[in-house]
């Protein structure tokens, strides 16, 4: 089969490329399944720069989100069989004609959503999810801001933060992006540039916003330290900018709010029950037709490296989305 492998870890991508490499095989509760697509995650660029915090040894396969039909299923296998159209994730994989994940990663497609929304689904809903629900515990009513709100995370938590009742402020660097984020569902948009806090005051009457989700860091994350309301949530996603910021206690103490690490996938390791109470609800909600995963581009397997370049260079306004039978 033809995949997408990472033979050498850089910071330019030059290690990476199309070859032919056998099948895998399903061990024990594992499904292979032919992919029907497989979107492009910002860890996937990482992973492949030996930047990422799980740290794999080339030669490998990147993609984390993929959707497809199973076509093997390991001993112990009840709940999938061959033929079954699935979608879920697992930590590598996916940019290839066939992949394998664990049972308990996969789900069975909803009806009426296709290959290349599920998969441009799992990493960013749950992401957003656990941010905005277990982590920042946002209410109705209250105001949220995305920054990075083009991206397939932060429009997730867009969509997310409106299903839940709050109010969004959306940022983008680009005024083109922030009118196609608006169009999809943020109340307000405002441009990611110096000073930006002053406008987020002005759409919050002074108040600031009381939750704030940072897939960016750098300069953003400082800016969101000026401009989040008393007893607010300041959502650590990524660092997107290539700059971890620094915050001085005395601002937390002074401002009573609160800086919080979101790992969506650790998250539910750590506490496995709860984990499975977010998968479960935000493949309800893609059931119930609550969300809207959105679909930038699709691309065949041949094309993944450009995929890639089109997420780091910023490109992209939702999903990048891998079609290796194409």
């Amino acid at each position: 089969m033809r995949a997408f492998v990472c033979h050498a870890l850089s910071d330019d991508l030059s290690g990476v490329g199309i070859v032919d490499v056998p099948k895998p095989e399903p061990a024990d509760g594992e499904v292979r399944l032919r992919v029907e697509a497989a979107s492009v995650n910002f860890p996937d660029i990482l992973i492949c720069q030996g930047k990422y915090q799980l740290k794999l040894e080339p030669p490998f396969t990147p993609g984390m989100d993929m959707a497809g039909i199973v076509d093997a299923v390991g001993a112990g296998v009840t709940a999938f069989k061959p033929g079954d159209e699935v979608a879920g994730g697992a930590r590598f994989g996916g940019f290839a004609e066939y992949a394998l994940a664990r049972a308990e990663g996969l789900q069975a497609k909803p009806e009426g959503m296709g290959f290349a929304e599920a998969a441009a689904y799992p990493a960013a809903y749950l992401t957003a999810y656990v941010a905005l629900v277990r982590r920042a515990r946002l209410q109705a009513g209250e105001t949220l801001l995305v920054h990075g709100a083009s991206g397939g995370v932060g429009l997730a938590a867009v969509d997310v933060g409106k299903l839940l009742g709050a109010k969004v402020i959306a940022t983008s660097a680009s005024e083109g992006k922030l009118a196609q984020v608006v169009e999809y569902g943020a109340d307000h948009g405002v441009l990611a540039r110096a000073g930006f806090r002053e406008e987020v005051k002005a759409l919050t009457d002074g108040r600031g916003a009381d939750v704030i989700f940072d897939p960016v860091g750098g300069d953003v994350f400082d800016e969101s330290v000026r401009c989040i309301a008393f007893d607010g949530r300041l959502c650590v996603i990524g660092f997107t900018s290539g700059r971890i910021a620094n915050v001085s206690s005395n601002m937390p103490l002074i401002k009573g709010f609160s800086v919080v690490g979101v790992r969506a996938g650790e998250y539910g390791r750590k506490f496995p029950e709860r984990g499975a109470e977010n998968i479960k609800q935000i493949w309800d909600w893609a059931r119930a037709g609550k969300t809207r995963p959105c679909v930038h581009t699709r691309l065949p397997l041949a094309r993944t490296l450009d995929g890639l370049r089109m997420l780091e260079q910023r490109e992209v306004v939702g999903k990048v989305v891998i079609e290796p039978q194409l």
